[in-house]
């Protein structure tokens, strides 16, 4: 089998069925179009095995979730995860069982965690099914599609 070239991913972590879990595919949604064709995006809902694979074949990943650990609705924190370990007291990093820094440590465990590793986190409030998404969740989605598209557009430079 044929190996194929590392490229730069964005990975939208979320359930659109759950409210405020949308945020992480959403941001998926905004950059699929925006982003030239040499930048991989998908939409996963948290499955921590295809979330694996896809890092394993990054040369850089950007991951996208909801959390809640606390703060106000709609709150964007940004981790590092490739030059440091992710903090031991972020709270509910991800709405999802296996969270997502628990798979991000895996993955570097496994060897499997691009050397540039990107998290963003987006405070939701509403995770009922069939709720829309909160206000505040929708323009922090915004605000993390441009960030996002820029530090791409700075990296490609």
């Amino acid at each position: 089998m044929a190996e194929t070239a590392r490229r730069p991913i964005i990975i939208g972590i979320g359930n659109t069925d759950r409210g405020d879990d949308a945020a992480g595919r959403m941001v998926a949604q905004r950059l699929a179009d925006l982003l030239p064709p040499a930048i991989t995006v998908v939409e996963l809902d948290g499955e921590v095995t295809s979330l694996l694979s896809h890092l394993e074949t990054a040369s850089a990943a950007w991951l996208i979730d909801a959390c809640r650990s606390g703060a106000p609705t709609g709150t964007i924190k940004r981790f590092d995860a490739g030059t440091t370990a992710l903090p031991q007291d972020l709270g509910d990093l991800s709405s999802h069982v296996i969270g997502l820094a628990e798979a991000v440590e895996l993955a570097r465990a496994l060897g499997r965690l691009p050397p540039r590793c990107i998290i963003y986190a987006i405070e939701a409030a509403s995770f009922e099914h069939g709720a829309p998404v909160t206000p505040a969740v929708a323009k922090a989605v915004e605000k993390v599609a441009e960030q996002v598209a820029s530090e791409i557009s700075a990296l490609c430079l």
